[in-house]
């Protein structure tokens, strides 16, 4: 009889171990598709405005405008899928409807191209919370890491910025919804054959009730607050590299090979990113990529030539990468499993959703008046800033670990 029991509870290791694996290889899968697509149309919506007599500040004010409105919106993502129980079905229609609309962003309205973009964005803003949550979950699972998982979406990026590159060699900037409207609905068959449920619909916690916990947590607000102060610079890369690459004499086929290696640099970063979280811990690996951010804006302030802002992209995946992989796995840390939905959706209103207003709109605004030297100045001061935010919630997490270990 015991060695029935003792059969069929191996069994069902065994049986748990490969749907672990198998949901491993679907979310690599997922997170590579969306990088292609991202990859290939995100750090070109810009130059397509631009290309349709827009300046980078009205472009600017586009992005910043639709991102507002969509980080105002996102709780509503948040209670969706508490009530309904509805993660896999939101994540589905959230690469789906963006990649619907793509192709209107040719469209040479202005207002009109305001609402485009803040319709993709209401939907695009809550893609990265949920696929976190089902990727840190899967993780865990699979007794792996966030980053094994995460790094696949820095490939597809890296590989979808070079093949943007060649593409707009043979087509038109215009012609860019294609592959992205390709790419887009592979992962939504992908995302379509992910587990039901998640630690995101069963967490015991409502949105709300979460939200107003974090809110409470002055060392979490320090935390959020260094994340916008960095992470606002990104912008710099994300939605201006291309035109202030440009400005500075670049080529189209040079701007892919760029972007290629930026990307390509997360990838043995979040591989080394376990590694390095053991040693040194959350709150030290952000501030050593808040270093190389400080950097990386610098070095393209002092020389903002072709040649440097190509080289300089190998500091990507020590800023970028280290930087998302500790803050995401802080969050996980500091929230909890019941309230880990909600930590990743304000952790994502923060650095994405506030960073990219502030950070699109004064970089827009920058880059039209002084160029790309006061843009990536105006950066490096930022990055400076959240550096000196961050240390004090290193020191604070510290403080707190020697009094636990006296208790």
């Amino acid at each position: 009889m015991r060695s029935r029991h003792m059969k069929a509870y191996t069994e069902k290791i065994k049986a748990d171990s490969n749907d672990a694996k198998r949901v491993l290889l679907q979310l690599q899968g997922l997170y590579l598709f969306m990088g292609l697509a991202g990859g290939m149309f995100n750090p070109y919506i810009n130059p397509i405005l631009v290309a349709q007599g827009f300046s980078s500040k009205e472009t600017g004010f586009i992005m910043a405008f639709g991102t507002l409105v969509s980080i105002i919106l996102q709780p509503i993502w948040g209670i969706l899928v508490d009530k309904f129980k509805k993660t896999r079905f939101v994540l589905v229609i959230s690469l789906l409807v963006p990649a619907s609309l793509a192709y209107f962003y040719n469209i040479q309205v202005y207002f009109i191209l305001i609402l485009i973009y803040t319709l993709c964005t209401i939907f695009q803003v809550t893609q990265i919370p949920v696929a976190d949550s089902y990727a840190v979950t899967a993780a865990r699972a699979a007794n792996t890491s966030y980053g094994m998982i995460r790094l696949f979406g820095s490939i597809g990026t890296g590989v979808g910025g070079f093949a943007a590159g060649m593409y707009l060699s043979q087509f038109s900037i215009h012609m860019l919804w294609l592959p992205f409207l390709l790419f887009n609905i592979l992962s939504a068959i992908l995302a379509s054959t992910l587990p039901r449920q998640t630690s995101i619909s069963s967490s015991s916690v409502t949105f709300s009730v979460g939200l107003a916990r974090l809110l409470r947590n002055r060392t979490f607000l320090l935390f959020l607050t260094g994340c916008f102060l960095v992470n606002q610079t990104l912008t710099a890369f994300n939605s201006f590299f291309v035109i202030s690459f440009q400005m500075a004499g670049g080529s189209v086929t040079m701007t892919g090979t760029a972007l290629l290696l930026a990307s390509i640099t997360n990838v043995p970063s979040m591989l080394a990113a376990a590694f390095i979280l053991r040693k040194w811990g959350h709150e030290r690996t952000m501030l050593l990529a808040a270093g190389a951010y400080m950097l990386r804006w610098g070095i393209q302030w002092l020389w903002p030539t072709p040649e440097v802002m190509i080289g300089v992209q190998v500091l990507h995946g020590l800023s970028f990468g280290f930087f998302y992989i500790a803050a995401v796995e802080y969050v996980a840390s500091v929230t909890g499993r019941e309230m880990q939905a909600t930590g990743q959706s304000l952790f994502n209103m923060v650095f994405a959703g506030l960073g990219g207003i502030v950070g699109n709109m004064l970089n827009g605004y920058l880059l039209d008046s002084g160029g790309p030297s006061l843009m990536y100045l105006a950066c490096t001061i930022s990055a400076a800033l959240g550096s000196v935010i961050l240390y004090i919630v290193s020191r604070q997490a510290k403080e707190q670990r020697r009094a636990y270990s006296l208790e």
